[in-house]
């Protein structure tokens, strides 16, 4: 990621109305976050696909800029999702900066910060493709047994695959022409895979 001394955007979210972000804000806060460049979503899962306040602070980052957030499930539920984000911030050379990962404040402005997010993200991963790796030999064996494999049928189409190819071959990330058309970066590469793309 970037190096920079741009603005401190800080997000703070919560699942449900009962809980209060009062601790995160006040972390937050005290890493340098003004008040003005504070968003906060109330009652937000972090599988949601959209939640205004974190649209909002994506909007207000530029390049150079640093988003700060608390813990890094704060981006989202799934590790899938939370490595999209992180990739997206990548290519908007946005740094990011976690308050607490792995026991520390971890910033990709500085080298350490850099390497240990690339270990934390690298290790997400591995747990992602781990349960992937189980999910394919459940199927395989339900397959193998005539089972009912269960789950929702494909919905993606095979023009959408290759419009996202297009829009990659143009220059757009993998992951803005993917979610352009609602689909996961991971189903279109699984997708693309099966195409032969």
């Amino acid at each position: 990621m970037t190096k920079g001394s741009g603005k401190l955007i800080g997000y703070a979210r919560v699942s449900t109305r009962g809980q209060d972000t009062d601790r995160q804000e006040a972390d937050l806060l005290a890493a340098g976050v003004r008040r003005d460049d504070l968003y906060v979503d109330q009652g937000a899962s972090g599988a949601r696909a959209s939640r205004p306040q974190f649209d909002r602070a994506r909007a207000a980052l530029h390049e150079g800029d640093t988003l700060v957030i608390t813990t890094l499930d704060r981006l989202g539920r799934s590790t899938e999702n939370m490595l999209e984000l992180a990739e997206e911030l990548e290519e908007l050379g946005v740094n990011l900066r976690v308050l607490n990962l792995g026991g520390g404040d971890v910033d990709t402005k500085s080298p350490m910060g850099r390497m240990l997010f690339t270990v934390m993200t690298a290790l997400a991963q591995m747990e992602l493709d781990i349960k992937t790796e189980r999910n394919r030999d459940r199927v395989a064996k339900a397959r193998a047994n005539g089972g009912d494999l269960g789950g929702r049928p494909q919905t993606i189409s095979d023009d959408a695959i290759h419009g996202i190819a297009r829009d990659i071959e143009q220059g757009m990330s993998a992951a803005k022409a993917a979610s352009k058309r609602g689909i996961s970066r991971a189903s279109y590469y699984r997708r693309a895979k099966a195409l032969g793309l």
